[in-house]
């Protein structure tokens, strides 16, 4: 059986956009993906506040780089928000300075994927991410997810 976990890809570039969608037909991906261009619109459409509603998100892809709210401060919006702190989010960008990934990491990010040169290894890119959240078993609703309190 297949999971159709629903996606979320936050990402300003429109030619990036394109490029995911292509990577996910070329790799015959069949969840549904959902498009925010901001952190702030992201955060939106996430709390049913956005003219386009959207279902339960499994999985986000986030860039860095952003207008309006970057990704790490949507990331720290998002894990501090008690009903969306427990979705995987996987950093997407060109970005590759060291005090954004240690950020990312610190905010929990599932992982941190340098947005490939060639569109041939970004579908490679894609293929794994799919293997990936594929084999990862998730609560159905990632706000039921009991709390993790040993400190």
């Amino acid at each position: 059986m297949t999971k159709l976990l629903n996606i979320l890809l936050v990402e300003d570039d429109e030619v990036d956009i394109m490029n995911v969608q292509r990577a996910f037909k070329k790799n015959n991906i069949g969840n549904p993906l959902f498009i925010a261009r901001n952190g702030l619109e992201a955060l939106q459409m996430l709390r049913n506040e956005h003219e386009e509603k959207i279902p339960l998100i499994h999985i986000i892809l986030l860039d860095i780089n952003m207008p309006k709210m970057g990704g790490i401060e949507f990331l720290t919006e998002i894990r501090n928000d008690a009903a969306l702190k427990a979705i995987s989010v996987f950093v997407m960008t060109t970005s590759n300075e060291d005090g954004d990934k240690i950020s990312a990491y610190n905010l929990n990010v599932a992982g941190y994927i340098l947005k490939p040169l060639s569109f041939e290894s970004f579908v490679n890119s894609i293929s794994v991410l799919s293997h990936y959240w594929h084999l990862c078993e998730q609560p159905i609703n990632p706000a039921s997810a009991p709390e993790n309190n040993q400190d």
